[in-house]
């Protein structure tokens, strides 16, 4: 089923006025055509089979009616009520990002499992309860396998990029996590083509589902140029440099980590701020890296196939297949970076010579019309197609991160203004002063500990040597060691000069003294008073 009616506003959509309010305070006021068509089914309980591009608005188009069924009870521990599976960690990020403003206003709880992270807060977030899951699957299913996960409470599942999910081998995994939610539950489905596994997912778990397709796939998107550059193997790095040059984000395709890593390298050597990703990176350092990239603070991102699906940032408006990829699909995801949403962008290839007749077969099987250039380094029709430009060639430091405010309010590590933790008024507000400065009087004047205006310096015991004495000395007396004394006065522990010792007798006097023991819960009868 095919929509192209005009679209509806999102109040007539079946979605609460607050969502409403809250779209437009995001900017979002009119929904895209894979919302309006999938949202009312969506919302009615009906399964749903959705075939659109990357960038389409596909994440809200689930994520919405979803949290209106979450919303209407409170998840157990370890029991989520809906899940979403996506095939890679960057894209769940994504997806739990997009719909948290969403959920705090339904008071919908949002979390995420996904590999490279803290099993520890994983566990936590599930056991205090999330109604919403966002999940890869290799991740899930660990969590399941420890107990830590139970998925017999959800009542609705989505499958994001299910083409993409299949292609990286996850059916297995995917088919053994649906098997375990709540029977005859509701089932969206959204993929960027509708073939193979995914068509088994289909038929194995959805019931009549309602198919809309309602974006073209990226071969015909309106505003994306496709363009295939023949140069020659001496040429290639001196052109991928100056294209990485050039003004705008754009991302580098390559086929491998290595790759990634040497070409960023060579990048960041010619003066061109850059920067890896690949999945050979911990998540931490691929989470900063998208950071960066996202605030500005590097232009170019040279990346493997693992983010072709994960990466959503506005302004991508070039993105360059260094490496040409190994299928038509592959080709489409990548392009899918740029005009997201409506913007424009370009999708350009660099072909060798003895790539040619591949590069036809992939656009062939793609359905693009690329328009082919043969260009050398510093060609304007090189800068005129793509927008590159001569790099400085001095290598790019990359200028510290900026200084993240602590917990405290008020400064770096929690540190207030006026001084060490104190509130505003006190504390010292200039430069780093020594123990013992004062601000009345010159550096000159500076004392160190102990010292005195009315006496010269002395180092701390200092003396002559006639006149150190020992501990315990007295001067109207002789030394005597510690507890030195005559053997005759010498006394035991609990003696008293007033009277003689009383071991054997009763501390009160007159007779032998009682039996000191505690046996029975008895109190000492020797202690006893009153």
């Amino acid at each position: 089923m095919t929509d192209n009616a005009a679209c509806p506003r999102f109040d007539e959509l079946g979605l609460p006025q607050a969502i409403v309010e809250k779209l437009a305070q995001n900017g979002v006021t009119t929904p895209f055509p894979i919302q309006a068509a999938t949202i009312p089914d969506a919302i009615a309980g009906r399964d749903v089979l959705g075939c659109g591009r990357t960038g389409s608005g596909k994440t809200l188009a689930f994520g919405l009616p979803m949290l209106l069924r979450a919303a209407e009870a409170r998840a157990d521990s370890r029991r989520p009520r809906g899940l979403v599976l996506v095939p890679t960690r960057e894209l769940a990020h994504q997806v739990r990002d997009a719909l948290l403003p969403y959920a705090h206003v339904l008071g919908v709880r949002v979390g995420d499992v996904v590999g490279g992270s803290s099993y520890t807060r994983q566990i936590s977030e599930l056991r205090r309860g999330i109604e919403i899951l966002v999940a890869t699957p290799g991740r899930l299913s660990d969590l399941i396998e420890q107990g830590a996960c139970d998925l017999r409470d959800v009542e609705l599942s989505v499958l994001d990029e299910a083409d993409q999910m299949c292609d990286m081998g996850f059916m297995p995994q995917v088919s053994e996590l649906l098997d375990q939610v709540r029977p005859k539950g509701q089932t969206l489905l959204f993929s960027a083509t509708l073939d193979g596994d995914v068509d088994k997912l289909v038929r194995r778990y959805m019931t009549d589902p309602r198919t809309h397709s309602v974006d073209p796939p990226v071969s015909q998107v309106a505003t994306m140029e496709h363009h295939l550059l023949k140069v020659l193997p001496r040429d290639k790095n001196r052109i991928v440099t100056e294209i990485a040059a050039r003004e705008g984000r754009t991302i580098l395709f390559v086929r491998s980590k290595h790759r990634a890593d040497s070409i960023s390298e060579q990048l960041v050597n010619a003066g061109v701020p850059a920067a890896s990703l690949h999945g050979g990176k911990t998540q931490s350092v691929r989470t900063r890296t998208l950071a960066k990239f996202r605030e500005g603070r590097i232009q170019t991102l040279v990346a493997t196939d693992v983010a072709a699906r994960g990466i959503h940032v506005d302004g991508i408006d070039l993105v360059l297949n260094v490496d040409l990829p190994t299928g038509h699909k592959d080709y489409l995801h990548r392009g899918g970076r740029t005009a997201r949403a409506g913007e424009s962008g370009r999708v350009v290839s660099i072909v060798a010579p003895n790539q040619r007749r591949q590069a036809r077969r992939l656009l062939i099987d793609a359905g693009v019309d690329a328009k082919q250039h043969l260009v050398n380094p510093g060609d304007e029709l090189l800068s005129e197609v793509t927008g590159a430009r001569e790099p400085s060639w001095e290598p790019w430091i990359e200028p510290p991160e900026p200084e993240r405010r602590g917990r405290g309010r008020g400064g770096p590590r929690g540190r207030r203004p006026g001084g060490f933790g104190g509130s505003g008024g006190g504390g010292y507000r200039g430069g780093r002063r020594s123990y013992g400065d004062r601000d009345d009087r010159p550096q000159g004047e500076r004392r160190s500990f102990g010292d005195r205006d009315d006496r010269p310096r002395r180092d701390f015991g200092d003396r002559p040597q006639g006149e150190r004495r020992s501990f315990g000395d007295r001067d109207d007396r002789p030394r005597r060691d510690f507890g030195d004394r005559p053997q005759g006065e010498r006394r035991s522990f609990g003696d008293r000069d007033d009277r003689p010792a009383w071991r054997g007798e009763d501390r009160r006097g007159g007779g032998p003294r009682k039996p000191s023991s505690y046996r029975g819960g008895e109190r000492r009868q020797g202690a006893q008073r009153g």
